[in-house]
């Protein structure tokens, strides 16, 4: 009989629980819960597991948008709170994980199959390599992973905090403008839905106009409808999502791939494709040349956090992940 775990992947604005089978790391009964619907994520979660009549569930790995640190969870983009070992007591759990939601996109990686990836550029990706996983959402996740004796190891962190870093006359204004209204700039300021926002009305208003109230959503339709403004501000959000994840690459080395994930870039794919982000992702001067044959993949799994939530629980209980 087969044993199911619970996972989740806990975001600014949704919460993805569902169950995963701990002898092949295959996902069901996945659901979305809206995060305004639910006082606390406990409550959600045991609103889902009330659901899972027929499913004793001991084991869990709830992936997080927020910096892990020890046991008192305060997450970044949304208001709930809690003690991991609070809400493991209280849930009647056995084994609770609590994991950044990039380290468990990261962990997606090796249980991802070719046809859950669309490449951009590169070659293949090499064997024992670093990766690093990048991608916009609510805000702008990245973690790196590692394989070392047969363990894959991800290496999280705040790389979407790091100082946004112009690269042309354009984003020099960019930059000049947003830092007027917010000080500090960093690259999720402007590689993340509401930077998609910012990028827009940076705009406008260097252009010395007022800006229209719009919402990420509305910035990528009326760019695809042809509207200037939001045109340019889409077509530099995929040149500095480019440079950025060419950055990466040079911290680490990332020859095993560069994979971009979040609920962003899928919306507009065919103009993503048509973008200047993989000539920005290689403009590096000198080291062009070390970066051009780096793969860049899109995932298109639709949930990898949940898969990689189930990767992690599943090494960290000793089963050995494909390599």
């Amino acid at each position: 009989m087969t044993k199911y775990s619970l996972v989740g992947d806990v975001g600014g604005t949704n919460c993805r629980l569902a169950l995963c089978a701990l002898d092949s790391g295959e996902i069901s009964q996945a659901q979305t819960f809206s995060g305004l619907d639910y006082d606390s994520l406990e409550a959600a979660v045991r609103h889902y597991l009330e659901l899972q009549q027929h499913q004793e569930v001991k084991d869990a790995c709830i992936a997080i948008a927020c910096p892990i640190v020890g046991d008192w969870v305060a997450m970044t983009n949304h208001t709930w709170k809690f003690s991991i070992a609070e809400m493991k007591a209280n849930l009647g759990l056995d084994h609770l994980e609590v994991i950044n939601d990039f380290t468990a996109v990261s962990m997606a990686i090796p249980m991802l199959k070719e046809v859950d990836l669309l490449q951009f550029g590169g070659k293949k990706p090499q064997d024992g390599k670093p990766a690093v996983i990048y991608g916009a959402g609510t805000g702008l996740g990245v973690a790196h992973i590692i394989h070392v004796d047969n363990r894959w190891l991800s290496l999280p962190g705040e790389g979407g905090h790091v100082d946004f870093a112009p690269n042309s006359e354009e984003e020099d204004i960019i930059l000049e403008q947003l830092r007027t209204e917010m000080g500090h700039v960093s690259a999720e300021r402007i590689l993340s839905g509401p930077g998609l926002v910012n990028l827009y009305r940076a705009i406008v208003k260097s252009d010395n106009r007022e800006p229209e109230d719009y919402a990420p959503k509305d910035v990528t339709k009326l760019a695809l409808e042809d509207n200037l403004d939001c045109r340019r501000a889409l077509s530099l959000f995929c040149v500095i999502m480019g440079r950025f994840g060419g950055n990466l690459a040079l911290t680490m080395g990332t020859f095993g791939g560069v994979y971009i994930a979040g609920g962003i870039v899928p919306r507009f794919l065919e103009f993503f494709k048509a973008s200047g982000f993989r000539a920005a992702f290689e403009d590096k001067g000198r080291f062009k040349d070390y970066l051009v044959d780096i793969p860049v993949y899109l995932i298109t799994h639709d949930q990898p956090g949940l898969l990689g939530s189930g990767a992690y629980l599943r090494q960290s209980m000793g089963i050995t992940l494909v390599a």
